[in-house]
C-alpha cells in the first residue's frame, strides 16, 4: 500500500469502502479454501474484505502498512492485523493456504517483489486478484466530466496483459481471468461504483475513498463537479447516458485473476 497516499487521504475510508457481497462470494469461490482455513489479505485498508471473509469461516492475517488505515479497523473474530508491506509480509514459508488482493496491487511499491512475496507464503495454496483496467472495459461517461482522471488511471493501474504476466511470473503457473460486471448497487464505492449513480461522485466523503480524486488536482476536479451538478439538476445527464439506466450491470474493466499451480 502507497503509504504517502494512504496516512494522507484514509481518513473515513471506512465509511463507504464497505465489502460488496459479490465480490467476497467470488472471492471465496475462486480461493477454494475450506472452511477455517487460514489465508492472507494483502493491502487489507482498513480491513472491509478481511471481515467478510472472516465471516465465511476464514482465519484471514491482514496485512496493511498504513497506520491511518489500521486505525479505522475494528476487532473482529478470525482476523489477526500485521503491520507490513507488501514486500516484506513478516510471514513464515508456506504458512497461508491462500491469498487474496483486493484492488490494492497498483498501490504497491513494487508489484513484482509483492506478488513473489506472497507465492513465498502460500507456497502451492491459491492467490486470487482483484484489479481493475480501465483499457479492456466499457467506454464509461465518468471520462466526459473527468478525463484527467481517466488519463491517470490508464497510468496508475497496469494493463492486465501486464499484471497477469508478473503473476505468472512471480507463481510459475498460468492465470485464470474472470470478468466482474459491476451492479448498479454496488456496496464498495470504488472509482467505477458509481456508473448507474452518477450523484454519489457529489459526496466528499465517497470521493475522499477514492484515491483518484484524492490526489487529484482539485480545480480540475471541482470543475467536473459543477458540470456534474448541474447536467443531473437540469436533465442533461440522464437525456444524455438513458441507456445506462436501463442496465443492471456494466463492465469497466475489473477482473479477478486466479494464478493457476505450476504444472
Amino acid at each position: 500500500m502507497n503509504l504517502p497516499t494512504y496516512e494522507s487521504i484514509g481518513w473515513g475510508y471506512s465509511r463507504h469502502r464497505k465489502a460488496d457481497p459479490r465480490i467476497v462470494r467470488e472471492l471465496a469461490r475462486l480461493l477454494g479454501v475450506p472452511g477455517e482455513g487460514e489465508i492472507v489479505d494483502v493491502g487489507a485498508g482498513t480491513g472491509n474484505y478481511a471481515y467478510a471473509l472472516a465471516q465465511l469461516g476464514y482465519r484471514v492475517v491482514a496485512i496493511e502498512p498504513s497506520a491511518t488505515m489500521r486505525r479505522q479497523a475494528r476487532e473482529a473474530p478470525g482476523v489477526r492485523w500485521v503491520a507490513a508491506s507488501a514486500e516484506r509480509l513478516l510471514l513464515g514459508d508456506g504458512c497461508m493456504e491462500g491469498a487474496a488482493c483486493v484492488l490494492a496491487l497498483h498501490h504497491f511499491a513494487n508489484a513484482r517483489t509483492a506478488l513473489s512475496e506472497i507465492r513465498r507464503v502460500v507456497c502451492d495454496g491459491t492467490v486470487v486478484v482483484f484489479t481493475f483496467d480501465p483499457r479492456v472495459g466499457q467506454r464509461f461517461w465518468f471520462e466526459d466530466y473527468f478525463p484527467g482522471l481517466w488519463d491517470e488511471a490508464h497510468q496508475a493501474f497496469p494493463p492486465l496483459e501486464e499484471v497477469v504476466r508478473l503473476v505468472e511470473e512471480a507463481t510459475g503457473g498460468g492465470v485464470e481471468i474472470s470478468d466482474f460486471r459491476l451492479p448498479h448497487d454496488l456496496q464498495d464505492k470504488f472509482a467505477a461504483a458509481g456508473w448507474r449513480r452518477p450523484w454519489i461522485y457529489l459526496d466528499k466523503e465517497v470521493r475522499a475513498g477514492i484515491s483518484a480524486f484524492a490526489l487529484a488536482e482539485q480545480r480540475l476536479i471541482g470543475e467536473g463537479l459543477e458540470r456534474l451538478s448541474w447536467d443531473l439538476r437540469s436533465g442533461v445527464w440522464h437525456a444524455k447516458y438513458r441507456r445506462i439506466l436501463q442496465l443492471e450491470d456494466f463492465d469497466a474493466g475489473y477482473r479477478f485473476l486466479k494464478a493457476l499451480p505450476a504444472v
